[in-house]
């Protein structure tokens, strides 16, 4: 299992529910093809779950 992942934001949050765009904003997705790397553990697969229409994911 790998340490980090990295998340891309893929599509737009501006027509998704509001606590979906607070995620995007939390994981420190602002802008789309903008890559984030962050730690592999609970919370952040939590909120990958939650927007996972709108994110791509891969271990780094």
């Amino acid at each position: 299992m790998a340490d980090k992942l990295r998340i891309t934001l893929v599509k737009s949050p501006i027509g998704a529910i509001p606590k979906q765009k607070a995620t995007v904003q939390a994981l420190g997705l602002k802008k789309i093809r903008q890559s984030v790397e962050l730690p592999n553990n609970g919370a952040t697969k939590g909120m990958i779950q939650k927007v996972n229409h709108l994110v791509k994911v891969e271990e780094i």
